[in-house]
């Protein structure tokens, strides 16, 4: 359990959450871990099996403090909130922002320099763990191509400038993403990015962790009462996340890429997970699938320090806590968007 930006985070299966008077009591093994007074929180988060009284569903309808349910995976179930609930007014301004450019620009500038500075990450980290291999120098020329990217971002842009620096960033990163992938070379080659469908092995596994991932940004902004298909970066399509789609830029290469190409180079997915079929879609057996979710929650299980909060917290965490910072930026409460930077 972990508190954070005024949230109660509940991850431990077993955990129950009772009421004392005005505080929430929470116990683990008949023991008393924490107890907090209710006015100081403004959500509680419950993530898999986690037991809730009824005297504090009580107590936090009362004060206004949302009960958001998720299971052990990150999938939202639904929300407990009071009758008179702030959401509608932080939704209202949710939409104001979408509509407006002014706004929304800012926002979607600082998921690309994320994204962008991110990717350089990946890069950086290859060249660290495998000086030696092949096409170190074309990784360090789009290193400079992407420093140089982040230099023009420095300036306010509107919508249709950062989409195109964030759409040359993706290439030039993508046009050496074959150079970190050091082993099972001929069985994984990556060209360029295929979607719907994935037309080779490393686009398959992409693509699938892409949508694990976006699933679990959709439930972390739907948690925190965001609409998850109102975004600012991404336009708007039915039946598409936008929101999650921008907030998921972030997140891409750290919780995405580098699985996929650790899981490839340690040799833990091999080439006969996969099938090709009569339209040339590649796609995984349920062997594969299985070993990518495990391999998912696990990291999603390991700390990082937050670079804006500077707390420790739970990788499976950030979604939610980008959420939170996010909604305070549109209540008005943060000046700006803080996106994640991983270093």
């Amino acid at each position: 359990m972990k508190r954070l930006l005024n949230t109660l985070f509940v991850t431990t299966d077993g955990t129950y959450l009772a009421r004392k008077g005005k505080t929430v009591l929470v116990r683990h093994n008949k023991e008393t871990k924490l107890q907090v007074p209710i006015h100081t929180l403004n959500n509680i988060v419950c993530l898999g099996r986690v037991h809730i009284s009824p005297a504090l569903i009580g107590l936090c309808s009362e004060n206004k403090t949302p009960i958001a349910i998720l299971n052990r995976y990150g999938r939202f179930l639904g929300r407990i909130i009071g009758p008179t609930s702030g959401n509608v007014l932080l939704r209202k301004k949710h939409f104001r922002f979408a509509e407006d450019e002014n706004l929304s620009a800012p926002i979607a500038r600082a998921c690309v320099i994320a994204k962008i500075a991110n990717t350089r990450t990946v890069l950086s980290r290859t060249i660290r763990d495998h000086s030696s291999a092949a096409g170190t120098a074309q990784i360090e020329y789009v290193i400079g191509i992407l420093a140089s990217l982040l230099e023009e971002l420095k300036l306010p842009k509107q919508i249709y400038q950062i989409r195109a620096i964030e759409a040359q960033a993706a290439r030039a990163y993508f046009s050496v993403f074959n150079h970190l992938i050091i082993a099972q070379k001929q069985d994984f080659v990556f060209h360029e990015r295929s979607r719907r469908p994935p037309l080779d092995r490393v686009n398959a596994i992409l693509s699938f962790l892409y949508t694990v991932l976006a699933n679990d940004i959709a439930c972390a902004l739907e948690s925190v009462g965001l609409d998850s298909s109102i975004g600012f970066f991404h336009k708007d399509r039915p039946g598409r996340a936008s929101l999650a789609l921008d907030i998921m830029e972030e997140f891409r290469p750290m919780l995405a890429d580098r699985i996929a190409l650790s899981l490839i180079n340690r040799q833990q997915i091999k080439a006969n997970n996969f099938t090709i079929t009569e339209t040339g879609a590649v796609r995984m057996d349920d062997k594969a699938k299985k070993t990518l979710l495990v391999t998912y929650q696990k990291r999603k299980q390991e700390e990082i320090k937050h670079p804006f909060l500077d707390e420790i917290v739970q990788i499976g965490i950030l979604p939610f806590v980008q959420a939170l910072l996010l909604a305070r930026h549109i209540r008005g409460d943060l000046d700006g968007y803080p996106a994640f930077l991983w270093k």
